[in-house]
């Protein structure tokens, strides 16, 4: 989102706030608020993940804004038991945490445990195995420090000259969709190419910005907190024959499962899109034994059963947005329609 789109959204709901038509007309039983990275704000210029972002001070604004407009604050395992009754008097909210930071412990956990409210953190299990690739971040830093850029696309040597933070962030774009267009083995291929080219140590990387076990041991010690699964090395599923995707789900579950010593009954499909997943991998998930897996569509969850469990939608919050009267026409859902 380009800081011009990012403006006419905030001004949006902005608009939609102080027009009350939209948020005062709250939909369904309640909603699914998902996030990513929570740590202190960086003054960097460039900074492509920013909108996946959220300073320690907000998730505690957030916490006490939903206590106070009176939602309920609740675990996946209740989400699940209110998407297949009547709606509650009370709209619910959900808190979740994709891609198993190490922030999630450091700057997250104390703000959650200080409020005691539940949560749940997705985790591949290639990150605290010390194995995954956080591609994405090498991009970024790769890109943050240098004025030209090549790469072999396809068959082609490519050539991008990124001498202004614009250019930046016009190629981060660029090749974020094409890595992500890539199936599992020329990803890997793909980045560890650029990664020796431009000399990121990618797999230091990754593991210094992800939880280890005993970070998870710590957070599976605390009833209030779920572990979900999201694969072993969080690839595109819809990049992958059908067998190679179901067993990314199956072994993510066995290996936390193993690790952890208890049942991992919830399922984040990685990205989330509608175009990282499709139906058929709704029925892989419940084939490997998860009871519900969140996307990243937006949308609220209906009562009643209008809303498949294996295809539980999120809100997701974009840390560049700082306002609560944002937050409150999302959580309304009236963003999403």
């Amino acid at each position: 989102m380009s800081s011009a789109t990012e403006l006419l959204t905030s001004l949006k709901l902005e608009l939609a706030y102080f027009s009350g038509r939209t948020w005062l007309k709250r939909q369904g039983a309640g909603v699914i608020l998902r996030f990513e990275r929570v740590r202190p704000r960086s003054s960097a210029r460039f900074q492509p993940l920013q909108s996946r972002e959220i300073a320690p001070e907000f998730l505690d604004r957030t916490i006490r804004a939903l206590k106070r407009w009176n939602y309920d604050i609740i675990s996946i395992d209740e989400v699940c038991r209110r998407a297949v009754t009547l709606a509650a008097r009370e709209r619910f909210v959900c808190l979740t945490f994709d891609g198993a930071y190490k922030d999630i412990v450091t700057s997250a956990y104390p703000v959650l445990s200080r409020h005691r409210v539940p949560f749940t953190v997705y985790v591949p299990t290639a990150f605290p195995d010390g194995i995954g690739e956080a591609w994405w971040l090498a991009l970024e830093q790769m890109i943050a420090r240098e004025p030209r850029i090549s790469l072999v696309m396809g068959r082609n040597e490519m050539h991008f000259d990124v001498p202004g933070i614009a250019e930046k962030y016009q190629l981060y774009d660029l090749l974020t969709q094409w890595v992500r267009s890539l199936g599992a083995a020329e990803l890997s291929a793909a980045i560890k190419d650029l990664c020796t080219r431009y000399a990121v140590d990618l797999a230091a990387l990754s593991r210094q910005v992800a939880l280890d076990w005993d970070d998870l041991a710590t957070l599976a010690a605390d009833p209030l907190v779920t572990l979900g699964g999201a694969t072993v090395n969080f690839p595109v599923l819809s990049n992958m024959k059908d067998a190679a995707a179901l067993r990314e789900m199956t072994m993510g579950k066995a290996v936390m499962e193993t690790a952890l010593g208890r049942d991992v009954k919830h399922f984040a499909y990685p990205f989330g899109d509608r175009k990282s997943f499709q139906r058929r991998h709704m029925a892989m998930a419940e084939e490997a034994g998860f009871v519900s897996a969140v996307s990243t569509v937006p949308g609220v969850i209906e009562p009643a059963g209008h809303t498949p469990l294996l295809a539980l939608p999120r809100m997701t919050w974009d840390g560049r947005l700082h306002s609560l009267r944002a937050m409150r026409v999302i959580l309304s859902g009236a963003a999403s329609t």
